[in-house]
């Protein structure tokens, strides 16, 4: 797989939990949240999806065949950069997999877009601390 195929998979991936518009070959368009992607063949599960004529259900099941267009207003959270951060508090202890949207601070604090997952104690409080500041100025 090439690095392009790659990040335009990492960014699709990173529209999971996000609501989303998409659009169908034939026109049609839906608004819900993003909750299962099939990477083979981008069939897409909606969560609470809402049709344009105001038709609403709990699932929708989209055939990737059929996607012709996929949009967000939401904008992506920024992994990236907050791994960034996070290397300035500890040096040399993160790593970033960005294309499975988490970061390991020290093989032992898991976080994600909601926070820190995995881990406890001092260590992963600051890492919550740390998550905590971003988040308040990203959003501000």
């Amino acid at each position: 797989m090439s690095v392009a195929q790659r990040k335009y998979f990492t960014e699709v991936t990173a529209l999971a939990e996000k609501i989303v518009s998409v659009t169908t070959s034939n026109g049609k368009n839906f608004t819900g949240t993003l909750i299962g992607i099939n990477p083979d063949n981008l069939s897409l599960v909606l969560a609470d999806a809402k049709e344009e004529n105001g038709n609403t259900a709990n699932r929708i099941f989209i055939n990737g065949n059929t996607v012709a267009q996929i949009s967000s207003a939401e904008k992506s959270f920024d992994l990236k950069s907050l791994a960034q951060r996070l290397e300035k508090v500890f040096p040399r202890m993160v790593k970033l997999y960005e294309d499975k949207g988490f970061i390991w601070v020290m093989d032992k604090v898991k976080l994600t877009d909601h926070g820190v997952t995995e881990g406890s104690g001092p260590m992963a409080e600051r890492v919550q601390k740390v998550y905590d500041q971003f988040v308040s100025e990203t959003k501000a």
